[in-house]
């Protein structure tokens, strides 16, 4: 049913500098695979096909990593070391993977607008994959999937953090429907400290439906001067509806240091090694 997955990923990721001057922060690698690939991964688990990348400046390596590199499987064609590449290939024979740049750094939602044509006019995901989810039964965008099999609306993955970290994140308020489920009624980006209306917040999952490229061209620059995909949710909330999942798994923050560092030890120990 949803078989395109967005990818914004034309930050310069400047956290890591200065390693991210000449390298991607998507093309890091968690053990020996870098972030993107781990998101592209649980996308076609989810039984997507279309892999829609919004680059920027100096994101090559993107695109050089989800296509042949005859020269490189030349050279080990035939050696112990051609099996390492067994996994990159069934990525790049299981998607399409199409790319549009954007121009200007102006927010996550205008990352995802630039993406319109990519899309289309139809239901998506996005993921953001310096948010690395590890779930080795089901992948958080397949769980995802099922529930928008059922409700056929917008729907965001949160998890709760502590109070004083609501400030990072975009934080959402609502009508719990079951455990895992709640109908958001209020989003805010970045909430100043003392004024987040929960501690759930938004991380890198999203399914979205089309409707919401018209709401954001008409979104004005909010939070940082930036175009917020939670705006343009707020406003599909109050006129629909959009619900938020408290999803099973791990996430990390691989765009700080700890969390990045956290993550290649999980993954090393528990998916690398298992």
């Amino acid at each position: 049913m949803i078989k395109k997955c967005l990818f914004p990923a034309a930050g310069y990721g400047t956290r890591f500098l200065p390693a991210t001057k000449s390298m991607p922060k998507e093309m890091m690698p968690i053990v020996n695979k870098p972030l993107i690939e781990y998101g592209v991964d649980e996308a076609i688990q989810a039984g997507m096909t279309d892999m829609c990348i919004v680059t920027g400046r100096g994101k090559h390596s993107l695109m050089d990593h989800f296509d042949k590199n005859y020269e490189l499987e030349h050279q080990i064609s035939g050696t112990s070391k051609e099996a390492l590449l067994t996994d990159i290939r069934e990525v790049i024979d299981s998607a399409n993977f199409t790319y549009i740049r954007q121009r200007e750094m102006k927010g996550l939602g205008h990352a995802i607008l630039t993406g319109r044509e990519l899309v289309g006019d139809n239901p998506f995901a996005v993921v953001l994959a310096d948010d690395l989810c590890i779930n080795l039964e089901e992948g958080v965008l397949a769980q995802m999937v099922a529930l928008y099999k059922q409700f056929r609306c917008s729907i965001v993955a949160v998890e709760e953090v502590p109070a004083e970290e609501t400030h990072k994140y975009g934080v959402i308020a609502g009508e719990a429907l079951t455990d895992n489920l709640i109908r958001v009624t209020d989003m805010v980006e970045k909430p100043a400290p003392g004024t987040e209306p929960s501690n759930l917040a938004i991380i890198g999952r999203y399914i979205l439906t089309p409707d919401i490229f018209d709401i954001l061209e008409n979104t004005e620059p909010g939070k940082g001067g930036e175009i917020q995909i939670t705006d343009a949710l707020l406003e599909q909330a109050k006129n629909g509806c959009v619900l938020a999942y408290k999803f099973k798994g791990k996430r990390f923050d691989c765009g700080s240091v700890e969390g990045f560092i956290e993550a290649t030890n999980y993954c090393f120990e528990n998916v690398y090694k298992g």
